[in-house]
């Protein structure tokens, strides 16, 4: 059976999500995958999930690491297959599998407090009412992968007054 490369795009959440947070990979390459079968776990600034093999391969490579926003429709994993109704997402570049892509540049939503990972909608709200989520090191982080929701700044907020 012919095989070829796909590259799997982080997925699109709706119109008003366009960036999503890698909280933690699951597979590395040279891993053997089922369709359906656990590759991460994403966040966006709404809530958190797993995100999902689409074909039943190997890994390639990993493009996406944990701590990065990647942003809908961007590269995530290169998988080698055979399924043909996948084959619309050839892949024109092939990453190396022994490649280790440069980590992403944190940004704001991101920046880690103590042992924390703030996100999107946590950071946002820390800002508008006036604080530096890198200068705030005793909120409790209840989210995903210890991550600070905004339910968390929520909680912090009211504590405040």
């Amino acid at each position: 059976m012919d095989t070829f490369i796909i590259d799997v795009p982080v997925p699109s959440m709706g119109a008003t999500v366009s960036e999503l947070n890698v909280i933690v990979i699951k597979v590395q390459p040279g891993d053997r995958v089922i369709k359906g079968q656990r590759l991460a776990d994403l966040e966006s600034d709404k809530s958190a999930f797993e995100f999902e093999s689409p074909c039943d391969g190997v890994i390639h490579a990993v493009i996406g690491q944990p701590g990065a926003t990647m942003n809908s429709g961007d590269p995530f994993v290169q998988i080698e297959t055979a399924d043909e109704s996948l084959r619309h997402l050839k892949s024109g570049t092939v990453k190396s599998a022994t490649s280790t892509p440069a980590p992403a540049a944190p940004s704001v939503a991101a920046m880690p407090t103590a042992a924390a990972v703030w996100t999107p909608r946590a950071a946002k709200l820390a800002q508008e009412a006036g604080l530096d989520p890198a200068k705030i090191t005793d909120i409790e982080a209840t989210g995903p992968g210890h991550r600070v929701s905004g339910d968390d700044v929520q909680r912090y907020l009211a504590a405040r007054k």
